[in-house]
C-alpha cells in the first residue's frame, strides 16, 4: 500500500481542483445573474421613475403656461424650480423659451418640429425619446406633453443616471469577489475530505474493472461514501465468486454454438438477443451486438409467430420461412428459465439444387417433344399410308431426317455441357491467331448468312490477334455466337467479331445489329434452355445450350462474359480470355 500512496495524491489533488473550479464556476455565474437582473431592474425603474416625475413636471408646465406669460421667462422660471431644463415649442416647431438659453440664443436654435418627442406629443399627447441633444451636446431624456400654445417639454441629462448604474456595479462586484473567496475557501476544507475516499474508492474499482479481484476498499467512512465503500466490496467478493463460473460456461457455450453448421438465436425471458452465433449473424443479417431488443430481428409474420409460442413455453414444429432471399428451417423452443432458442438451417442451396434438377429435365422434355412427335408424325405416315407419292415420301423422309438431326444436336450439346461442368474437359491453351480460328468458326454458317443477307466480318484489333486458349473451344465459342447473331439478324444487318486488350487479358467479341435483348433477359440468357423469344428461336434451329457452352467454356480458361443490349439496335456479347504472365 505503500507505494500507492504518491499515485493516490495527485489524483485526489485533481478533484479538489475540480471541486475548487466548479464552486468558482458557480459563484462567478451567480454574480453575473445578479448583476444582470440587478441592473436590469435598477435601470428599469429608475427610467421609469424619472419618465414619469418627468411627466408631471411637463404636464404642470403646461397648465402654467398661458397667453398672458411671457415663454422665455416662463421656462427659465420653471426651470429654476424643477431643476430640469424646460423648453417652450409652438406647434411649427419654432423655440419660444428654455430655460438653458437666453433671448438671443433662442433665435439660433433648430426648429424642433422633427424631433421624435415633439413630433410624439403633437400626434398622441405625450412623447418620450433619449438621444444625443444638438443643442446642450450631451444625452438626454426628453418628455413633452401637448399644451394650447404648442408643447412644453421637461429634460434631463443621463449622465447622473449613469453614474448610479456605475457605483452599483462596483458595489456588487466587490461583494461577488468577496464571496468567491469565502466559497473557495469552504470548498477546499470540503473537498479535502470527499476526494480522499472517493480516490480510494476509484482505484479499488479501477482494479476490479481490470481483473484484480483481490483488491478490497480499506477505508471506513459514515454516510453515503462508507455505504459506498460496503457495496463495492460485496460487490467484489461477488463478482470473484461468480466470474469464475461464468468463464467455464461462457467458453463452453460459444465453443457449441459456434461449432454448429445452423444459426442459433437464443432470447431471454426479457424478450432480449443474449447470443447470436456466427451462422445466424450471417442469415439474418444481424450487426448489433448483443443484447438487443427482438424488434430488431427481421420482421416476418412466421419468425415472430413462432418466436412468440417459444416465449409462451411452446415449442413449435420446424417450417420453410424466406429470409433475405433465403430459404430457412425454422425450429423454435422454450427455454426452462424463460426466453426461447430459435434454430435456423439454411437451405437455400438445395432448393436451388432442387430448382435446377426440375427445369433441367422440364427443358430437355419440351424441347425433345416437339422433334419427336414430328418424326413419329411422319415416320408413322410413311409407313400407314400408300397412297403418298414418291415426291411425298422424300419429303416427309427430309422433315425425319431434320428433326432427328435437331434432336441429335441438342443431345450432343447437352452431352458437351456436361463435360465441360463436370471437370472431364480441360481447356489445353495455345496460342491461337483469332482470324483464322474465327474464319474457320464461321465457314459453316457463311451460307445461311449470305443467303439471309447479313454482312460478316472479322477484325480484330491490331494489339489483340492472338490468344492464349484452347483452340477447339475459341472455335466453338466463335461458331456458337456467330450462329446465334446471324440467326436474329434480319437482311441487311451486319455481325462483326472483334477483339480488345485490357489489363485482365483479351476481351473477345461478337457484335451484331439485329433485334436485340430486353434488359429484363440480359442476366439469364446464359442459362441453359433459356429463351428470350422462344417459339422464334425454335423455328430458327437453335437449341437452346449455345451460350450455356460458351459461358462455361469462357470460364474454364478463368475467364467471364457478359452481354450487353438494345432493343432494336443489336447485341454485343464480349469473351474474356486471360493472358499468361510471362516468365
Amino acid at each position: 500500500m505503500a507505494d500507492e500512496v504518491p499515485h493516490a495524491a495527485p489524483r485526489g489533488m485533481k478533484l479538489t481542483a475540480r471541486l475548487l473550479l466548479g464552486a468558482a464556476m458557480v459563484v462567478a455565474v451567480l454574480l453575473l445573474v445578479v448583476l444582470a437582473v440587478l441592473d436590469y431592474r435598477l435601470r428599469t425603474e429608475v427610467q421609469s421613475g424619472l419618465r414619469e416625475q418627468l411627466t408631471r413636471e411637463a404636464r404642470l408646465v403646461r397648465v402654467q403656461w398661458t397667453p398672458a406669460v411671457a415663454p422665455d421667462a416662463m421656462a427659465d422660471a420653471a426651470g429654476e424650480a424643477l431643476g430640469h431644463r424646460v423648453t417652450l415649442i409652438a406647434a411649427d416647431g419654432r423655440v419660444l423659451g428654455d430655460s438653458e438659453f437666453d433671448d438671443g440664443a433662442l433665435a439660433a436654435l433648430e426648429n424642433h418640429a422633427t424631433r421624435p418627442e415633439v413630433v410624439q406629443a403633437l400626434r398622441e399627447g405625450v412623447g418620450v425619446a433619449r438621444r444625443p441633444s444638438r443643442s446642450a451636446g450631451d444625452e438626454e431624456l426628453y418628455v413633452a406633453v401637448r399644451a394650447p400654445g404648442g408643447v412644453a417639454r421637461v429634460s434631463v441629462s443621463t449622465r447622473a443616471v449613469d453614474a448610479i448604474f456605475a457605483r452599483s456595479r462596483g458595489e456588487v462586484f466587490t461583494a461577488g469577489a468577496i464571496a468567491m473567496v469565502v466559497a473557495l475557501g469552504l470548498a477546499a476544507l470540503f473537498s479535502r475530505n470527499v476526494s480522499r475516499p472517493v480516490a480510494e474508492l476509484r482505484d479499488v474499482t479501477r482494479a476490479l474493472a481490470a481483473g484484480d479481484l483481490s483488491r478490497r476498499p480499506a477505508l471506513s467512512a459514515p454516510g453515503e461514501v462508507g455505504d459506498l465503500a460496503d457495496a463495492v466490496r460485496v460487490l467484489a467478493e461477488q463478482l470473484e465468486a461468480r466470474l469464475a463460473a461464468l468463464g467455464t460456461e461462457q467458453a463452453l457455450m460459444v465453443a457449441l454454438t459456434e461449432a454448429l453448421t445452423e444459426g442459433v438465436v437464443a432470447v431471454d425471458a426479457r424478450q432480449r438477443v443474449v447470443r447470436v452465433n456466427a451462422v445466424a449473424q450471417q442469415l439474418l443479417e444481424l450487426r448489433d451486438p448483443v443484447p438487443f431488443s427482438i424488434d430488431r430481428l427481421p420482421r416476418l409474420r412466421p419468425l415472430r409467430a413462432a418466436l412468440g409460442e417459444a416465449l409462451a413455453g411452446a415449442a413449435t414444429p420446424t417450417e420453410e420461412i424466406r429470409v433475405n432471399g433465403r430459404v430457412l428451417a425454422l425450429t423454435a423452443r422454450p427455454l426452462p428459465a424463460g426466453g426461447a432458442v430459435l434454430a435456423l438451417l439454411d437451405l437455400t442451396p438445395l432448393r436451388r439444387l432442387e430448382n435446377v434438377r426440375r427445369d433441367f429435365v422440364a427443358n430437355v422434355s419440351h424441347e425433345l417433344k416437339t422433334p419427336l412427335t414430328v418424326v413419329a408424325g411422319f415416320a408413322e405416315t410413311l409407313v400407314e399410308d400408300e397412297q403418298l407419292t414418291l415426291e411425298q415420301r422424300q419429303q416427309f423422309a427430309q422433315t425425319v431426317l431434320a428433326n432427328a438431326s435437331r434432336m441429335q444436336r441438342i443431345v450432343d450439346d447437352l452431352l458437351d455441357l456436361s463435360r465441360i461442368e463436370s471437370g472431364r474437359w480441360r481447356p489445353a491453351p495455345e496460342e491461337v491467331d483469332v482470324e483464322e480460328a474465327s474464319a474457320e468458326a464461321t465457314a459453316a454458317v457463311q451460307s445461311v448468312a449470305a443467303k439471309k443477307g447479313v454482312a460478316l466480318e472479322i477484325a480484330p484489333a491490331p494489339d489483340a490477334t492472338v490468344l492464349h486458349a484452347d483452340p477447339t473451344a475459341v472455335r466453338q465459342v466463335v461458331s456458337n455466337l456467330v450462329e446465334n447473331a446471324v440467326r436474329h439478324t434480319a437482311a441487311g444487318g451486319r455481325v462483326a467479331v472483334t477483339t480488345r486488350r485490357s489489363d485482365e487479358g483479351i476481351w473477345l467479341s461478337v457484335r451484331d445489329t439485329g433485334i436485340g435483348i430486353a434488359p429484363e433477359h440480359l442476366p439469364r440468357v446464359f442459362e441453359r434452355f433459356y429463351r428470350v423469344d422462344p417459339g422464334r428461336s425454335r423455328e430458327a434451329g437453335g437449341t437452346g445450350l449455345g451460350l450455356a457452352i460458351v459461358r462455361h467454356l469462357v470460364e474454364a480458361h478463368g475467364g467471364r462474359i457478359h452481354a450487353e443490349s438494345e432493343v432494336g439496335h443489336g447485341t454485343t456479347i464480349e469473351a474474356l480470355f486471360p493472358e499468361v504472365a510471362e516468365g
